[in-house]
């Protein structure tokens, strides 16, 4: 691994670079958020009142599974501040693209926006880090999971990608709430309480039947499509002591139409270096990073990305490897002798 910077030493020397409205909101953005808004209030309803056949409603869910996790990716752009500054504006707007996730926005900024930008991959820090080997022999259940196969493992792992964002979003939940003062901490329960009652209210209000296709399928859909880019961000990438979003951060290459469809979200190492940009100017930045730091820079096909993840286990060694901790086998991360397409395996000595 070469020497280490801070998002900041990247930021300045790339900041003189970029046009002035690159740091300017982007409200038009939120024209993208109507679309998925009319579509989502417009297939539930759909749903709701007419008896359509079962593979009608199977297109339907399909639908609203793309439409939960786009509009929760222009979420996270607009509590970035991105979109609209004023705060207030922010958080209503920010609570409504994330409803279906049933995510609030305090605490989304608090666990992602503080948390996980400022201490991104931190052994100890970041909240969305992967374990390393110290702390796997402090968790008993992860000893039992490293016995088995490693197919077996990557299976259950994409299979869990349907659930993971919705029961890691409950985790931070319940590892944050007890830091917020009373009021804000009542704030962080309502936000979360809140759109869990208008989907339960659903169920009662329609039968579990209609709400498999108009809820249940959907957020399934999207926790997949979701954790597919977010398991890419960095757990492929070494574990660090400073914050270098060209040594942590991967960004992912997708066709055209789903940057559109995805609000950019697949440009993730320029989006560590410039959090508070609208990733509408993305493609700039990752141009002055490639034309300074071009040895640096991490960049796969998200396919590419995923087949890796899923050949290699997710336990860090020594903060820049991966190892398979029974079998003592040990891989490379990005960066420190992991090439993708043709994956080595040492053994642990």
């Amino acid at each position: 691994m070469k020497e280490l910077r801070s998002f900041g030493w990247y930021a300045a020397r790339i900041s003189p670079h970029l046009p002035r409205e690159a740091f300017q909101p982007v409200p038009g953005r939120l024209w993208g958020g109507a679309v998925y808004l009319t579509i989502i209030m417009s297939s539930i309803l759909l749903i709701t009142i007419v008896d359509l056949h079962w593979w009608i409603n199977v297109l339907l869910a399909f639908v609203l599974g793309f439409s939960f996790a786009g509009i929760g990716f222009l979420g996270h752009e607009i509590l970035h501040g991105s979109v609209v500054r004023t705060p207030w504006l922010r958080n209503v707007l920010g609570a409504i693209a994330l409803w279906p996730l049933c995510t609030g926005p305090k605490l989304w900024r608090k666990w992602h926006n503080i948390e996980h930008h400022v201490h991104t991959q931190h052994e100890e820090t970041d909240p969305d880090a992967w374990a390393s080997l110290e702390q796997f022999y402090q968790r008993p259940y992860m000893k039992w999971v490293y016995k088995l196969p490693m197919w077996f493992r990557s299976t259950i792992s994409f299979t869990c990608f349907s659930l993971t964002f919705t029961v890691h979003s409950l985790r931070m939940f319940f590892r944050y709430v007890r830091e917020f003062k009373q009021r804000a901490r009542l704030k962080v329960i309502t936000q979360l309480v809140l759109p869990w009652s208008t989907w339960i209210g659903l169920l009662v209000l329609i039968g579990f039947e209609k709400w498999l296709f108009a809820f249940l399928i959907p957020l399934l859909i999207a926790n997949f499509i979701l954790i597919a880019y977010i398991s890419t961000n960095h757990r492929l990438n070494p574990l660090v002591p400073v914050n270098d979003p060209l040594a942590n951060t991967l960004t992912v290459t997708v066709p055209k139409w789903v940057d559109v469809l995805h609000f950019n979200f697949s440009y993730h190492t320029e989006h560590h270096l410039f959090p508070a940009m609208n990733p509408k100017y993305y493609p700039l930045v990752k141009k002055e990073i490639k034309k300074r730091w071009p040895d640096r820079y991490h960049e796969l096909s998200l396919f590419k990305a995923l087949l890796t993840l899923w050949k290699t286990p997710r336990i860090y060694y020594k903060a820049k490897e991966l190892i398979d901790p029974h079998r003592g086998h040990v891989y490379g991360s990005l960066g420190n002798g992991l090439d993708p397409n043709q994956i080595k395996v040492k053994k642990l000595k």
